[in-house]
């Protein structure tokens, strides 16, 4: 990633991760991981404080009721950041190997709140689908 992320927003933007983790209702220990996973790739080593940034954004996520929070840090980075959050999410999303139209209709929407080019996401996905 070219772009340094703050800490700060950090807990937004894994705010943003829980959300479509829970968005189908089943926030499962392999979801935990995997976020746990992406914010260490943001030069966030310290088990103690990925611990702590995945309970503010759980935190975050549950007292919020607009997407709008977690996107406006995204909006503002480069389309690399962009990119590695968009393969974020669909990792976590087809994580369980299931794709309802509420995780489809999430991203379309995220998609278009950061200003991603849904082609661009349906690449992503097909990508993660393939592997």
């Amino acid at each position: 990633m070219t772009e340094k992320i703050k800490k700060d927003d950090v807990v937004g933007v894994v705010g943003l991760l829980v959300h479509a983790a829970k968005i189908d209702e089943k926030y499962t220990d392999d979801e935990k991981k995997m976020l746990k996973k992406f914010i260490k790739s943001l030069e966030i080593k310290n088990s103690d404080e990925i611990d702590q940034i995945l309970m503010d954004a759980e935190k975050l996520e549950e007292n919020s009721n607009q997407l709008l929070e977690f996107t406006n840090i995204i909006k503002k980075k480069d389309v690399e950041f962009k990119s590695t959050v968009i393969k974020e999410l669909w990792k976590i999303i087809i994580s369980d190997d299931k794709l309802d139209e509420y995780e489809t209709n999430l991203m379309r929407r995220i998609c278009g709140l950061i200003y991603f080019p849904d082609k661009l996401s349906a690449e992503i996905k097909l990508q993660l689908m393939n592997k």
